[in-house]
């Protein structure tokens, strides 16, 4: 695991873990250079030491970087840092699919066939290109916070199909999987149009169209057998989706939509017309799943078709439908048979003549006496056995007429699967069935036992149970300290532990943020224990010591009461002692406690206040506006100054008010002023008077 901080190709800074994979873990991450969050999948360590794979995986990755579409998640970059290989992709905030359909337990038929095309548009611009995902399934959809439908990892399952894995191996999420992929063939577009009508039969129903107790009895039930229609789950499911994702689920490829395209139109169509018969069946030839590599030897096991007693009981429950006009095909479009199976067919056919020939002339020779007395049966021993295998369809029926019925338990413990299943075949035993268990001390496939016991006597129908390790699923709890409540619990269950929460004060560590794991972190644990997560409530006490920030700057004052845990609000004022810009007084004096969170006051200075100026004069107008003694009228003084005009007297004279005389004219400004009278109201054309004499006073 990836530590908080490590730089990945000088560019990308982990920030933490997302969840992890079969192949992969996924991080969210910063991508310095372009300023954004990413998610960064990093190969294990397994899959980034085969040279041969990582040059397919990084390959599918930059052909999936040349995808660009709304309901596909991007690819932004691919490389390698110190043996670390990576692809950086497009940080989608949502849930997955799965998720969705476990909350709501099924989905309503708008939503579902709303994100149905969706993906199936994802799809339609992937096979645009000649790229096929072959591993949808509702893990690999995210639907984002704002609704859009994306599709991830497109590519990777190519890569990881590629023979650079084991021999025989097939990769898929096995509830998903095409009847192709599982037989281990080649798969194409119409693989993914499968898998998406598997999907979208889980988002309408709740229920997965397949389940068994293993992998194999799954594949085989893809390979076999029929889904429940789903009209028969729920009556008011309308007759065009149930045959759009009939079509979709054909075993024969040929039979499903040849392209998403088609799909995308009889699902428009589908909200449209939902009882609509526009559904037409192409006639002509033309890892909660997560992704699971399966084996070689169980590969086989399918292909061979080797159901144990349990898959047969299985097998017999399984409600048979009437085939609707999709149900029976003609006989000359039986699926391809695979030709090891031919070859086996053939040669067992041919001994199964010769031994059949051998036991009808050992019975002409005993019922006619060819060769000596009929009674003289000592010379036959006792207990012969004469085994014959037949070949049938896909499964293997031992015939051993004897007159013994008993079988010895071969030992098998510390086999693999592969060398198990042809052992206990080799013994005559077909009712067998496997059960998978978890183990440190065997290896992954390997038996670990067998019951009844090895070298027990059991008779022919007697249950054979294996016991199969799982190889070790231990894991230690991984370091989420300080990271939050949301980005732990989302990690852990990723990594499929049941997750609980409980809260606790710290004085270290901030609110809303991890303090510790129980168990504790770094302690190994297996999928499905329960970690609980201590997050921070914040300090126990409330109150914090005020800091005395008297003269500092407004920006330092806010900063220290900030990291003290205080809000901080500002108002301006004159000062004469505290220079600009700095704090005059605050509202909680500082050593004081207050409450964490409280808000706190800041006067800061804006500087002295400014000095003004008054200033005065007089004025003395010997101009009469009247010509005679009898004469009066009302008179004005206006000033102007500095662009403005006042009035600085007013009153009604007569001719024996002049010359007149103004005291008190006061002012803001020395500059000169002009005066002129005013006589009822018009402008007297006489003489103007200027003042330019003016006393100062300070304010």
């Amino acid at each position: 695991m990836l530590n908080k901080g490590r730089l990945i190709g000088e560019r990308y800074e982990i920030i933490s873990i997302v969840g992890s994979g079969g192949m992969a873990d996924v991080y969210n991450a910063t991508d310095n250079r372009l300023n954004r969050q990413v998610a960064i999948k990093v190969l294990k360590e397994e899959y980034g030491s085969d040279k041969n794979f990582v040059l397919k995986f990084m390959a599918e990755a930059q052909s999936a970087a040349g995808l660009s579409h709304p309901n596909i998640v991007n690819v932004y970059d691919v490389g390698e840092d110190e043996g670390l290989h990576y692809i950086v992709m497009e940080l989608v905030e949502g849930i997955t699919l799965k998720k969705f359909i476990e909350r709501k337990g099924k989905l309503e038929l708008k939503e579902a066939v709303g994100i149905a095309i969706q993906i199936a548009q994802g799809m339609e611009a992937a096979h645009a290109n000649h790229i096929i995902h072959r591993d949808i399934k509702p893990q690999n959809i995210i639907i984002s916070k704002e609704g859009k439908v994306k599709v991830t990892d497109f590519g990777i399952a190519k890569a990881a199909t590629s023979n650079t894995i084991a021999a025989g191996q097939a990769v898929g999420s096995v509830h998903y999987i095409s009847p192709e992929q599982a037989r281990g063939g080649y798969s194409d577009e119409k693989s993914d149009i499968y898998s998406l009508g598997v999907t979208l039969y889980e988002m309408i129903s709740g229920k997965m169209p397949f389940a068994a107790d293993n992998m194999v009895s799954v594949a085989l039930l893809h390979i076999n057998e029929e889904a429940v229609p789903l009209r028969e789950i729920d009556a008011d499911i309308p007759v065009s989706i149930e045959k759009i994702v009939q079509k979709c689920m054909q075993k024969k490829p040929e039979r499903r939509y040849m392209t998403a395209t088609e799909l995308i139109s009889d699902l428009r169509k589908a909200v449209a017309e939902p009882e609509g018969d526009y559904v037409s069946f192409n006639q002509a030839v033309v890892t909660d799943s997560p992704t699971i590599n399966i084996s070689g030897e169980e590969l086989e096991a399918i292909r061979k078709g080797r159901f144990n007693s349990e898959n047969n009981k299985m097998k017999e429950n399984v409600k048979k439908h009437e085939p609707r006009e999709i149900r029976e095909l003609p006989e000359d479009e039986e699926e391809a048979m695979d030709p090891k199976i031919e070859k086996l067919i053939l040669f067992g056919g041919i001994a199964a003549i010769v031994i059949l020939a051998a036991v009808v002339i050992a019975l002409l020779v005993k019922g006619f006496n060819l060769f000596g007395k009929s009674d003289d049966s000592s010379k036959l021993p006792s207990s012969s056995v004469v085994s014959s295998k037949i070949i049938s369809g896909s499964s293997v029926v031992s015939e051993v007429p004897s007159k013994s019925s008993v079988i010895v338990v071969p030992a098998v413990k510390g086999h693999t699967l592969a060398e198990a299943i042809t052992m206990l075949s080799e013994a005559g035993i077909t009712n067998y069935r496997f059960e998978y268990k978890n183990s440190r001390e065997f290896k992954k496939e390997d038996v670990m036992d067998v019951i009844p016991a090895e070298g027990s006597e059991i008779s022919r129908d007697d249950e054979v149970v294996v016991s199969v390790s799982k190889g070790d699923d231990s894991q230690v709890v991984p370091e989420i300290r300080n990271t939050s409540k949301e980005t732990a619990v989302a990690t852990l269950e990723g990594m499929k532990f049941v997750v609980k929460t409980q809260e606790k004060p710290s004085d270290t560590v901030e609110e809303g943020k991890v303090i510790e794991t129980i168990p504790a972190i770094g302690t190994e644990v297996k999928e499905g224990d329960t970690i609980t997560v201590v997050v921070s409530t914040g300090p126990e006490n409330k109150n914090k010591l005020v800091p005395n920030v008297i003269e500092k700057t407004e920006e330092e004052a806010t900063k220290a009461l900030n990291e003290a845990g205080f809000k901080v609000s500002i108002a301006y004022k004159e000062d004469d002692r505290i220079e600009k810009g700095k704090v005059i007084s605050q509202s909680i004096a500082g050593g004081n406690e207050a409450e964490t969170g409280k808000t706190i006051v800041l006067s800061i200075s804006k500087g002295p206040k400014p000095v003004t100026y008054t200033y005065s004069t007089s004025l003395t107008i010997d101009e009469n506006p009247f010509a005679d003694s009898d004469e009066s009228g009302d008179i004005e003084v206006k000033m102007d100054q500095d662009g403005k005009t006042k009035t600085i007297y007013s009153d009604n004279l007569t001719y024996d008010d002049f010359p007149l005389h103004i005291d008190d004219i006061t002012g803001t400004s020395d500059s000169e002023a002009v005066c002129y009278m005013v006589v009822d109201g018009q402008v007297y054309d006489g003489k103007v008077w200027r003042i330019t004499n003016w006393n100062k006073a300070e304010n």
